[in-house]
C-alpha cells in the first residue's frame, strides 16, 4: 500500500551530485547506479534512491520531483504552478501524474529547457503568489484556475472540489468563504474570454462542490452529469441507530438510488481503519448498509474506480441494476 510524504520529508530524499561526491561516491559509481536503476537522476544535479520512492503515492513522488527542481532554481524568478502547485496544496489530481514540474516564469525571464521541467510564460500578480513552507507557488485560487483550464475534467473537478473543501475548513478559523472563492474564479473566467480552456474552467467551477470527500465521489458526480442526470444529492443524511447519523456519498434523486463510492484505501490502509481489523470494518459497513436500505427503502449501489473510469463504464454498472441513463 502506498503512502504519502510531506514536502519536507520528500525534499530530504533528494541528494545533490556534490553531496554524493562529498560522501565518498565517485562519478563512475553514480553513473553505474543510475544505469542499474538503483539511483534515479531527477534533475541535472539531483538524485534520489529508487528504493526511497518505490512505495510512495504519485503525488508524493511528484513532491520529490518538485523539491529537486526547486533546489536547482537557486532562488530564481520561477514559481511552482499548475499541476505541481496543486500537489503542494494537497489537491488530488485523480489518476493524473504530472510528467514534469511546472514552473511559471515572467514573460521576459530567460526560459531555457531543463530535464523534467515545463516552464510557462506567466507573469503572476502578487495576489496569485503564495508560499508553502519555503517554496514559492501559485495561490490556491490561481492554482485551481490553471488546473481547471488545462487538465481533463475528472482530474480538474477532483482538485476543485478539494480546494473548496480546504476553504470550508479554513472558514471555521475565520478565513474567506468557499462561496467567495468560487465567485472569484467565475469572475476570473468571465474576464478571460478567449483564454485557452476557459470554457472548461467555467464548467468545472459551476459543478465544483466542497461536500465531496474523495476524488472518486467527485468523478462519480461528473460521470452522472455526463450521462444526463441533473438532480444529484451529495452526502445524503440518513438517521442511524442510537442517535447516529450516516451519510451516503450520492443520490440520483429522480430515481431514488443511493450511490456509495468504495475506494480500496478504507479497507487496506491501517490508518483509515483506525486500529480495527479488516473483518470488523467489513462487518460494520454491512450493518450500516443494511440499516440505510431498511430505513430509506431505497436501493444502494456500490461503485469502484473501474465503474467510473468512463461514462460508458458507469452506464453499464447502472444498467446492471436496471437504471437507465437519460443520455
Amino acid at each position: 500500500m502506498g503512502h504519502h510524504l510531506s514536502y519536507d520529508a520528500a525534499a530530504a530524499l533528494v541528494f545533490s551530485r556534490s553531496t554524493l561526491l562529498d560522501g565518498g561516491w565517485t562519478s563512475r559509481m553514480i553513473t553505474h547506479s543510475v544505469e542499474k536503476g538503483r539511483l534515479i537522476r531527477i534533475q541535472r544535479n539531483r538524485y534520489v534512491r529508487a528504493e526511497d520512492i518505490a512505495d510512495l503515492w504519485p503525488e508524493s513522488v511528484h513532491r520529490v520531483e518538485i523539491a529537486a527542481a526547486v533546489a536547482e532554481m537557486r532562488h530564481g524568478p520561477g514559481v511552482v504552478s499548475y499541476d505541481s502547485a496543486a500537489v503542494l496544496w494537497d489537491l488530488p489530481l485523480y489518476r493524473h501524474r504530472p510528467a514534469a514540474v511546472h514552473i511559471s516564469m515572467p514573460g521576459d525571464a530567460r526560459m531555457s529547457s531543463r530535464l523534467r521541467v515545463r516552464r510557462h510564460a506567466d507573469r503572476l500578480a502578487d495576489a496569485d503568489l503564495h508560499e508553502i513552507g519555503s517554496v514559492r507557488c501559485s495561490s490556491l485560487e490561481r492554482t485551481v484556475w490553471d488546473v481547471a483550464r488545462t487538465l481533463p475534467a475528472d482530474s480538474a473537478l477532483a482538485a476543485a472540489d478539494a480546494a473548496l473543501r480546504l476553504v470550508v475548513d479554513s472558514e471555521r478559523a475565520g478565513s474567506f468563504s468557499h462561496a467567495g472563492l468560487r465567485q472569484r474564479l467565475l469572475e476570473r473566467c468571465a474576464a478571460s474570454s478567449g483564454v485557452r480552456g476557459v470554457r472548461s474552467a467555467i464548467r468545472i467551477m459551476e459543478l465544483a462542490d466542497p461536500r465531496a470527500e474523495l476524488p472518486g465521489e467527485s468523478v462519480t458526480r461528473l460521470r452522472l452529469r455526463q450521462l444526463g442526470f441533473r438532480r444529484i444529492g451529495i452526502q445524503v443524511p440518513v438517521d442511524g441507530p442510537d442517535g447516529q447519523q450516516f451519510r451516503v456519498d450520492l443520490e440520483i434523486e429522480d430515481e431514488g438510488i443511493l450511490l456509495e463510492f468504495d475506494g480500496v484505501a478504507k479497507y487496506r490502509d491501517e490508518g483509515m481503519r483506525q486500529g480495527r481489523g479488516l473483518e470488523d470494518v467489513l462487518l460494520a459497513e454491512k450493518q450500516r448498509e443494511d440499516w440505510i436500505r431498511g430505513v430509506t427503502g431505497k436501493r444502494l449501489v456500490r461503485l469502484t474506480g473501474e465503474h467510473i473510469a468512463t461514462p460508458a463504464t458507469l452506464r453499464s454498472r447502472l444498467a446492471a441494476f436496471g437504471i437507465r441513463s437519460p443520455l
